[in-house]
């Protein structure tokens, strides 16, 4: 009974102790934190801010916000620290140690890592641009360190590791598509009645790009008919939507200009022999 009397009277010296010598330190540390993620929050917010007002892409805004916080939060942690007598000396050359030898265990994720700081800092793509890349394309959502999130028409979303956007052949449209159409006419009707009218037609439409200007012209002379090609730009997330509705107004266009549209068509010619009796 006396042993353990002893050993509690020990427990709560040691206690006392603890308190006495560290408990400024630790109520100092504390405050530190608090103040620190305060801070690093206010500078971030204030990073951010300045972004908007110069119209600076969202994700370099969002990434140097990011990395302002990360940095001022840092500090704060090595000060805190500092309240215990704790070097960080020690703990980056772990770190180093741990960080050299993980590396060939996460080459994929950290090479996703590296292209999407390429990504961020390069700026080839931004929020809002339409890309095709990896064989999928789509507008650009987000872009983060890991891989970058397009969406399609359907409203899928394609998540790319960004380590397959950076290094590959990239097509960037920004905010629109094109659309390539072609329609026949007969041969007997008048091309330059044809163009003007399908010019027309594409004007009338709202969702069709006034520039750059859409591209009309004999594309080729088929068998039965003379193929008029016509290319106009219209906004990714309406491309089929005004691709359908565009080609509707000019066929009804074309019919009630008269002009028209040929079904393709063979002449079969019989020749009969007669028979040497």
């Amino acid at each position: 009974m006396e042993e353990q009397i002893t050993a509690l009277q020990k427990f709560i010296d040691t206690v006392i102790e603890f308190s006495v010598n560290y408990s400024f330190q630790a109520f100092g540390a504390v405050i530190v934190l608090i103040i620190g993620a305060i801070a690093a929050r206010w500078l971030g917010a204030i990073v951010l801010k300045i972004g908007v007002k110069r119209k600076t892409d969202v994700t370099l805004s969002n990434f140097l916000a990011a990395v302002t916080r990360i940095i001022v939060l840092s500090f704060a942690i090595i000060i805190a620290l500092g309240k215990f007598g704790i070097t960080i000396a020690p703990f980056i050359a772990m770190i180093g140690a741990i960080a050299f030898g993980a590396t060939y265990a996460v080459q994929g994720p950290l090479s996703n890592y590296g292209a999407g700081l390429a990504i961020i800092l390069g700026r080839p793509f931004v929020v809002g641009d339409t890309i095709t890349v990896a064989g999928v394309g789509g507008v650009v959502e987000k872009v983060e360190l890991a891989k970058t999130t397009l969406v399609d028409e359907d409203g899928v979303k394609i998540m790319i590791p960004n380590k397959h956007v950076v290094g590959e052949i990239l097509h960037n449209s920004k905010g629109y598509r094109v659309v390539e159409s072609v329609i026949g006419i007969s041969y007997d009707s008048d091309p330059d009645r044809a163009i003007e009218t399908i010019k027309q037609t594409l004007a009338k439409s709202s969702d069709v790009a006034q520039s750059p200007q859409a591209l009309i012209g004999i594309k080729e002379f088929a068998d039965s008919s003379v193929n008029i090609g016509y290319r106009y730009w219209v906004p990714t997330t309406k491309y089929f939507k005004t691709s359908g509705a565009v080609n509707l107004a000019v066929f009804k266009a074309l019919n009630s200009a008269n002009i028209k549209i040929p079904f393709p068509q063979r002449d079969v010619h019989i020749i009969s022999q007669t028979a040497n009796v």
